[in-house]
């Protein structure tokens, strides 16, 4: 028997219709049964919808340089817990 953790970890690859056939079973099978499981689908599903009407807007540049600062920033700070250091980026 499935659990939310398997849902979860398979719900990507359940919306792109590429799972196994069988898992793709358990996995309605679950949903059909976990109202919880049922709620992150729906949602999912209709998330998607609208992205997909959506044509592609760039991002200001002062937002994407926060944005890759930020990132940055994350990357070294769990670097350092783990002992690894972050890749400088292309301006070093």
């Amino acid at each position: 028997m499935l659990t939310c953790k398997d849902f979860l970890r398979e719900l990507n690859d359940y919306l792109d219709e590429t799972c196994d056939p069988a898992l793709r079973q358990e996995l309605k099978r679950h949903i059909n049964e976990c109202p919880n499981c049922w709620v992150v689908l729906d949602t999912s599903k209709k998330t998607l919808k609208v992205y997909k009407g959506m044509e592609p807007q760039e991002v200001p540049s002062g937002v994407h340089e926060r944005l890759m600062a930020a990132v940055q920033k994350r990357i070294a700070a769990k670097g350092h817990q783990c002992g690894v250091h972050a890749p400088k980026s292309p301006d070093d």
